[in-house]
């Protein structure tokens, strides 16, 4: 057991690296999602059958596929006639968990929206609001209330998601734990690895549960911050994604 700690500290300089790289996947690849996740959201909903049937196309396309084949296809195959794009490493995986990640995201906002009281909808028609103001100013402040606790779950399976870019080159967090165990043992290497990811993925519940609880109490609805340290979601929540 000394000699994995010893290896451990030989080797924490990349395994920080490792880490900074993750993260950096992530906070991109999530920016990538939500934006796409709120585009494609809303499209889906346009009377407009050319827009919604591009943004059902967009959205079924990217969860029908794997990750990992969209990762090569971004890597591999777009440099090659008749596309010719050549990205970084790096971006391509940020374009892959964002794009995957965003078209889930983007059923979650559809059906959070969806899922939005038809009395809600009914008093802005009745305060003649634009379609924007309606959306902007009443339906979507209550859906984001909605749709947060499960983009705070795609969030977490997109810091997972993260693991297999290592895969096109990328030096991340993964890569350094297959090196680091190499010099001391499986378990020790991946039990590390869990402890780590754990502690990530806890800090982002944290940040999105403190999320949710701000737009509670902008609605009225009185969350208390001691709930940011807790999972439990509002009601309706978990099927805000998935229904409507």
């Amino acid at each position: 057991m000394t000699e994995n700690f010893e290896a451990l500290g030989r080797a924490l300089p990349q395994i920080i690296d490792g880490v900074l790289m993750t993260l950096q996947l992530t906070a991109g690849g999530a920016l990538l999602a939500f934006v796409v996740a709120i585009g494609l959201g809303l499209l889906s909903r346009f009377e407009n059958v050319v827009l919604r049937g591009i943004a059902r196309t967009i959205i079924e396309l990217f969860r029908g596929t794997s990750l990992l084949v969209q990762l090569f296809f971004f890597f591999f195959v777009l440099p090659l006639p008749p596309f010719h794009i050549e990205l970084p490493a790096v971006l391509t995986g940020i374009l892959a968990l964002g794009m995957n990640y965003g078209a889930y995201g983007a059923e979650v906002v559809r059906g959070s929206i969806n899922s939005v009281p038809a009395g809600q909808w009914e008093a802005t028609t009745a305060l003649s609001l634009s379609r924007t103001h309606r959306m902007w100013r009443v339906i979507f402040p209550q859906a984001w209330a909605l749709m947060l606790p499960s983009l705070n779950n795609l969030l977490i399976q997109l810091l997972k998601g993260t693991a297999v870019v290592y895969l096109i080159t990328i030096v991340d967090l993964t890569a350094e734990l297959n090196r680091l165990r190499v010099q001391t043992d499986v378990f020790f290497a991946y039990t590390l690895g869990l402890l780590i990811y754990f502690a990530i993925a806890y800090a982002l519940t944290l940040v999105m549960n403190a999320l949710e609880t701000r737009a509670k109490h902008r609605l009225g609805q009185g969350g208390m911050w001691r709930d940011t340290i807790t999972t439990t979601p509002m009601p309706d929540a978990q099927g805000a994604g998935q229904f409507g």
